[in-house]
């Protein structure tokens, strides 16, 4: 057999050639048949790819307590797990009343209503002791003079 290199390889096709990819195109193999039955007959091994339920979502398990006292003192405890991170840690009320915003308007209507409440409190409470010291300033002028 001779091969012809001025033509380009797609012209360089002989008799047998053309013949033979017809035949063999138009049979089927015996691998095929066997591949699709054993893929299909055998469940695969491992997770699903891409499957997000399978996987489990590790959680953590943080405690944070938030107390507060009339005089709008505010104390936090944090707790990881069973273990005490903190505890006792004076907070503002500020502080506080912001947090509970970020986290949810449902947390911060019930503590804003507290923090508001100590506020009239504390502010009554200005209001009375300046009448005191009001009061003990002319008892001051009252003896000097």
């Amino acid at each position: 057999m001779s091969l012809d290199t001025t033509t380009a390889p797609q012209e360089q096709v002989t008799s047998e050639e053309t013949s033979a990819p017809a035949v063999a195109a138009t049979e089927p193999t015996d691998t095929a048949p066997a591949e699709q039955t054993e893929e299909t007959s055998k469940p695969k091994r491992g997770r699903p790819k891409g499957s997000s339920a399978a996987r489990k979502t590790r959680t953590v398990e943080l405690t944070l307590t938030v107390t507060g006292t009339a005089d709008g003192e505010w104390q936090a405890e944090l707790k990881h797990g069973s273990n005490w991170v903190v505890r006792g840690l004076a907070v503002a009320a500020a502080a506080v009343s912001r947090a509970a915003k970020e986290l949810h308007e449902d947390l911060s209507s019930p503590i804003d209503e507290v923090i508001n409440e100590a506020r009239e409190q504390q502010k009554a409470k200005v209001a009375q002791l300046e009448a005191e010291l009001e009061q003990a300033k002319q008892a001051l002028a009252e003896l000097d003079g």
